[in-house]
């Protein structure tokens, strides 16, 4: 009698194992979806996506920009670790857009004209006589680092263009509208200049570290014997190129950068 009991408490417990088996998913999923429906959940995802960009700091952005401007190229067509291509997809919402660009431009050449770096001669720019044109500079390994960089540049197809006290190309940051890079005509001449101040007053301005001399001031590096040249260095192989120059003859002043 024992027997028969046992055994049929065995089966009534495999039969119950057997369908919370078949019905215990279906029944479960339900109860999950009657608890989540109608109610909003948060999710943090991890995405990677062409226009996320992290925070960089100064030196890291410069960095990019010198490394990115000797690779221009069409996105699709990247080679190399970085490269510096046109944003075809125009501001993201974060950076300054086209109808921005010269107004912020404007207050960028005060503050440089302030600190002594650009004399007061260097006119206002404006959308009638300059293209502004939107690129990324992107580290390829990492393309989340990346610089959104407005290059604008004096338009010399028309006719006529009158270049005297002229802002002739500029590469501004797409964030913060920093002048990166600038090419300006100017009355003023090289012994009048004093690179080491300009460089080092562009510097603080850019919230950057203070440059050291470049070891080989050699005058075949560039196309003017009128420049001298400094390294900022960000970890022991980052270091970025810094040129103060000055073509005779057009009397136009220069500072870029470059790897």
């Amino acid at each position: 009698m024992r027997r028969m009991a046992a055994n049929l408490l065995f089966l009534l417990f495999a039969g119950l194992i057997m369908a919370l088996s078949i019905c215990g998913p279906e029944m479960l999923t339900r109860y999950r979806d009657r608890t989540m429906l109608g109610e909003i959940h948060a999710m943090t995802a991890d995405t990677e996506g062409e226009g996320y960009r992290y925070t960089l700091s100064a030196a890291e952005k410069l960095h990019i920009l010198s490394e990115s401007l000797d690779s221009q190229a069409e996105y699709e067509t990247l080679e190399g670790a970085y490269a510096f291509v046109m944003n075809h997809r125009g501001p993201s919402g974060q950076e300054i857009t086209d109808s921005q660009i010269y107004e912020t431009c404007n207050p960028g050449l005060e503050e440089l004209k302030k600190l002594g770096i650009l004399p007061e001669s260097v006119r206002p720019v404006g959308p009638d006589a300059y293209d502004a044109v939107l690129y990324s500079a992107i580290d390829v390994l990492e393309p989340r680092n990346n610089v959104a960089v407005w290059k604008l540049s004096l338009v010399s197809s028309q006719k006529h263009t009158d270049k005297e006290n002229r802002l002739m190309d500029a590469y501004i940051d797409g964030d913060n509208g920093k002048i990166y890079e600038f090419y300006a005509r100017t009355p003023r001449l090289w012994d009048e200049m004093d690179p080491d101040q300009i460089v080092d007053t562009w510097s603080s301005y850019m919230g950057l570290g203070k440059p050291s001399a470049y070891g080989d001031q050699n005058p075949l590096m560039e196309a003017t014997p009128y420049f001298k040249k400094y390294v900022f260095s960000e970890g022991e192989e980052e270091e970025t190129i810094v040129t103060v120059g000055f073509y005779e003859g057009i009397n136009e002043l220069f500072l870029k950068i470059s790897r």
